[in-house]
């Protein structure tokens, strides 16, 4: 069932962003007078459409990961000569620029209109209260019950805000600088921090977890056909013991695992009011460095945090719009910076993602909340914007830097060059598709 969910999850997530940004380019280029023949939103055979009086067919196709607006252009076939002035090509330098950047530019106003949507429906923080220690957090002096309240010098008051701007550090050299009860300052140097790491996580690489009330070790969740479903774990079993190990807290077991794998680990579980004993092969997955790790495919229901960890804030009308602006201006600048420090290998291309994991965190996201996927979709919005930017050809940004040069030399550019520019955009697109799908499945 959550394969199937995650699908319909990218189906509406992709649906909702395509249609917008298509939208874009429709609504700006009927409005410099082009003739669109066609609003696809997918690709391949089409599924359903509908004509408009303009001429126009608005169309929804089989494979749902992306869309276009075809228009009315010489270049692409013959145009009545009654028609020309609604041909696309015919159009001036000025508007054709409008129209490739209408749809980033419905992107970003969409993205806007979202986080508006969410700070006016309330926003749901938890206060960055640290957990449990380790290194090299310890030896930076950060103790269990510390509050983080700024990092680098920029003030935050949730773990998300925390998670952003360590986010900004990744690939970076330095050091990282926490602000703790408002006034104890802490530093821990980094160096080419994370750059190479596939799944990054920058609290646990600090050395810092989020406070959390203890987790007694009862199972909430079996998946099948895993290591814990071949003992014998059933749903409810709570484990007392591991490895003659006492367990107390749900860390406790997790640790034990991961550290075995293919290693018999003896359990005693308590189930039904008596105790039994059990024996638990975990699996064995291999991480990033190499290293593997045992796991057992099991979990357990989180507990709910002390309500003063909780913070709910709703926003006024014009309060929201500004903070709207400022989150998506933070999220693009996030957005460009992971880019750049990918193109210069200081982030590992491990990070791309392709439709599987987009697809899960839509499914995670929408079953977390209205708040948890509007905020989802504006972060896609965002990026979806800014990689149609960049000046690759056959996307907006590489048609856009065309018509750069042609306002420029105040001519077109050649159509040799063009025809070059494509095949090397779709060679550097088919690259970057086969990374993320690639990196879909080693996850998986």
């Amino acid at each position: 069932m959550s394969v199937i969910t995650s699908i319909l999850a990218l189906i509406v997530t992709l649906g909702i962003l395509v249609t917008i940004h298509e939208y874009g380019h429709y609504w700006v280029a009927r409005r410099c007078g082009v003739k669109v023949l066609r609003f696809s939103v997918g690709f391949g055979k089409v599924l359903f459409s509908r004509t408009d009086k303009h001429g126009t067919e608005f169309a929804i196709a089989a494979i749902p990961l992306g869309g276009y607006v075809k228009m009315l252009d010489e270049r692409e076939g013959e145009v009545p000569e009654h028609e020309l002035d609604s041909a696309f090509n015919r159009k001036t330098v000025w508007q054709r620029m409008a129209i490739v950047l209408a749809g980033p530019a419905a992107n970003i106003i969409f993205a806007i209109f979202a986080y508006w949507l969410m700070f006016m429906t309330g926003v749901t923080s938890i206060k960055p209260v640290v957990g449990v220690v380790t290194e090299p957090a310890i030896s930076a002096g950060i103790e269990s019950e510390d509050v983080i309240t700024a990092i680098d010098g920029n003030t935050v008051s949730s773990w998300q805000q925390v998670n952003f701007r360590l986010i900004d550090r990744i690939g970076d050299t330095g050091d990282v600088m926490l602000e703790l009860n408002g006034s104890k300052q802490s530093s821990i140097n980094i160096e080419k921090w994370l750059h190479d790491v596939e799944e990054p996580y920058p609290l646990e690489h600090l050395g810092i977890a989020p406070f959390r009330p203890s987790i007694p070790a009862v199972i909430d969740q079996v998946q099948d056909g895993l290591a814990a479903d071949q003992a014998g774990i059933k749903v409810g079993d709570e484990i007392t013991s591991a490895n003659g190990q006492e367990i107390e807290d749900w860390s406790q077991l997790v640790e034990i695992i991961k550290s075995n794998p293919n290693q018999p680990v003896d359990l005693i579980i308590a189930r039904d009011g008596n105790e039994q004993p059990l024996m638990l092969i975990p699996g064995s997955k291999q991480l990033s460095d190499e290293q593997q790790i045992g796991f057992a495919g099991i979990a357990v229901k989180q507990p709910e945090l002390p309500q003063d960890f909780i913070v709910r804030n709703t926003y006024g009308l014009i309060e929201s719009i500004a903070m709207a602006l400022d989150k998506t201006w933070q999220m693009s600048v996030m957005t460009l910076d992971s880019l750049g420090k990918m193109i210069q290998g200081l982030l590992s291309v491990k990070n791309l993602s392709g439709p599987i994991t987009i697809a899960k965190v839509a499914n995670a996201s929408a079953e977390a909340g209205f708040e948890a996927f509007i905020g989802f979709l504006a972060y896609i919005s965002i990026m979806l914007a800014i990689v149609n930017l960049l000046p690759i050809p056959v996307l907006d940004g590489g048609h856009f830097l065309y018509y750069v040069i042609e306002a420029i030399k105040g001519s077109p550019v050649s159509e040799k060059v063009q025809i070059m520019g494509i095949k090397i955009g779709m060679l550097l697109l088919f690259t970057v598709m086969f990374i993320a799908i690639f990196n879909d499945i080693s996850r998986i």
